[in-house]
């Protein structure tokens, strides 16, 4: 039976038939991306998201990634809501324009409003990287780049459709800025279908259950989010102030470490309700080179969210995360709030070393959160191959993203081979049949998980041999100076590099963040990702669980017998040998890097 669209609430049955209606909606958003895409990154890494928005522009539904800011503000500013018409599209990709909800202007945002009988009742958001959109090298994204506009074109709020009428000389405009203008324009419409889809399925859920229980349910939804992350901060966070403090090694212009600093403080207000403020004013300046995170204030609470709901079927990831926060303070001219136009394009390194900072602030505070984790590996191989013998040179770019070794938890192992949430590390076989490489080697760096009685999550190792005439690589791997740490006696994570000719005379190590690099054919190209922290003394590690990883290549024998005190006689446990190394247990801080100590500086 259907409900009745007369009715001012929305009963507790039909919220959780509407929750699994709008998430569908979503799902199906994000499907139809992935298959009609022309891009590998958005087909293959599936470097995407889809959203769905309340009629306040307030985020109701989102993929589960907390680098979320506020997507609908930076339209309203320059469109106001009640200007909006059934059909309209709107596009940007402006970091500054949007105060960082989206952070390097790869990302692309396409925003819709969804009406029934002329009302406008919600929203919906498609968001994904392009591969390239000009700027000064291949991929738009580089090491060298000096400020956002060396990352290519920047597009403010545009209406891009009009009731029904495409701009096409913008998008025209857009995709010659791109050297793979191809891959910009199918990308472009994978996009436009996908938010075409979700106006569509949105529309029925509302024909369904009526424009006021929809509008009520999402309410609740939203609700029920704030409240489950207040209550867990309350759990979490004593009254006072909780600090944590990690950095990220350079910017790929000589200049760093980059720290850091957060502060989360829980007091009592006038009225006497809690009051959660996250200030990172004391985070250090603002970077030289492409590393800034212009943080959106939305971000902190997003993420917090998403780690207080992860693994609660009835939560959805919405802004009920952010409204958890009562303040967030950035300070201008900082790493985490940079002035225009400073560049952004590799602020993948410090958003991954915030939300590890974040979890720092937790276990710091007592909670259970993991051991910091790597930043995901990011290499771009730009160059031309020849298809045929006599054929002319055609250009190919290549961009790689890598995973890594995430920190592992006081109840499991890190997980191993992630590249960021529910993206995806390329298969062998699609990069052999679309780019001029030969992959030699892919599989788990041995020792790269930090040792702890759960052990952190090991990164990758891959080994390209390079089969074009010539190619120029930049690469992007933080993490050395500083790696992941460990917690609660758990051991650092292990540091990734770039080797060209590995164990050849003509053997070279890169620099971990730099472009430029000149490869030949037949070069081979060795990357290793680094991995996540340990947790707890790798001491109390089951033997039976060390044996295990080394027969399954995640842990050497010599790190066996070093870091746990595990003994093997061939491919067995030696219980003798092994009481006699744990008889002697090294003592322990709260966090490793390099050395024990108790707070990281």
């Amino acid at each position: 039976m259907r409900p009745s669209t007369e009715a001012a609430a929305c009963d507790p049955v039909t919220l959780e038939i509407v929750r699994g209606a709008i998430r569908s909606a979503q799902a199906e958003m994000e499907a139809l991306i992935e298959r009609t895409a022309i891009s590998a990154f958005i087909r293959e890494k599936k470097d995407f998201y889809t959203g769905l928005f309340d009629a306040a522009g307030v985020l109701a539904v989102g993929s589960n990634v907390p680098i979320f800011g506020d997507i609908t503000g930076p339209v309203f500013r320059d469109f106001p809501p009640e200007t909006m018409r059934p059909g309209d599209l709107y596009w940007y990709n402006d970091c500054y324009g949007s105060e960082g909800a989206v952070s390097h202007s790869n990302d692309q945002v396409l925003l819709a409003p969804v009406f029934r009988a002329e009302r406008r009742c919600g929203f919906v958001m498609a968001w994904a990287h392009f591969a390239d959109i000009g700027g000064l090298r291949a991929g738009s994204i580089s090491p060298d780049a000096t400020d956002i506009y060396q990352e290519g074109i920047i597009v403010p709020p545009t209406r891009l459709i009009e009731a029904g009428r495409t701009n096409e000389a913008v998008l025209t405009l857009f995709h010659r800025n791109s050297r793979f203008p191809a891959q910009s324009l199918g990308d472009m419409r994978a996009l436009m279908a996908s938010v075409d889809l979700g106006v569509r399925r949105v529309g029925e859920i509302l024909d369904r259950f009526g424009p006021e229980v929809v509008a009520d349910a999402l309410g609740q939804l939203l609700a029920r989010t704030r409240e489950r992350v207040r209550e867990r901060l309350s759990r979490t966070f004593a009254h006072g102030t909780h600090r944590f403090t990690d950095a990220i090694d350079t910017d790929g212009h000589g200049n760093g470490p980059f720290r850091i600093r957060l502060a989360l403080t829980r007091s009592r207000g006038p009225d006497g309700a809690d009051r959660f403020a996250l200030d990172a004013s004391e985070t250090d300046d603002q970077a030289p080179g492409p590393v800034n995170f212009l943080m959106n204030p939305s971000i902190p609470g997003m993420a917090l969210g998403l780690y207080y709901l992860g693994g609660d079927p009835t939560q959805v990831c919405n802004a009920g995360g952010p409204q958890a926060l009562d303040a967030v303070t950035l300070r201008e001219g900082s790493l985490l709030r940079p002035r225009f136009p400073a560049p952004l394009g590799m602020r993948g390194l410090t958003m991954m070393r915030v939300l590890a900072a974040l979890n720092g602030l937790i276990n710091v505070a007592g909670g259970g959160a993991p051991a910091a984790h790597s930043a995901y590996v990011i290499i771009l191989l730009r160059g031309s191959v020849r298809r045929e013998p006599a054929g002319p040179p055609e250009p190919f770019l290549l961009s790689d993203g890598i995973g890594v070794g995430y920190g592992a938890r006081p109840e499991a192992d890190g997980i191993d081979a992630v590249y960021f949430v529910a993206q995806e590390n390329y298969p062998v076989e699609f990069l052999e049949a679309g780019y001029p490489v030969r992959l030699r080697r892919y599989g788990i760096a041995a020792d790269s998980g930090g040792a702890g009685r759960r052990r952190g999550g090991c990164g990758i190792v891959r080994e390209y041999e390079i089969l074009a005439d010539e190619a120029v690589l930049a690469v992007r791997i933080d993490s050395v100076a500083n790696p992941p740490w460990g917690l609660a006696g758990g051991r650092a994570g292990g540091s990734g590099r770039a080797v060209v000719n590995p164990g050849t005379p003509g053997e070279r190590l890169l620099a971990p963040l730099s472009d430029g690099n000149r490869l030949a054919r037949g070069d081979v190209l060795r990357i290793e990702t680094g991995g996540g922290g340990g947790h707890g003394h790798p001491f109390d590690r089951e033997p039976e669980a060390v044996l295990e990883d080394v027969l399954g290549g995640f842990v050497s024998r010599e790190a066996a017998q070093r870091h746990y005190g595990v003994a093997l006689a061939g491919d067995a446990l030696d219980a003798a040998a092994t009481a006699a190394l744990r008889a002697d247990r090294p003592p322990t801080r709260a966090f490793h890097r390099h050395e024990y100590v108790d707070a990281l500086a």
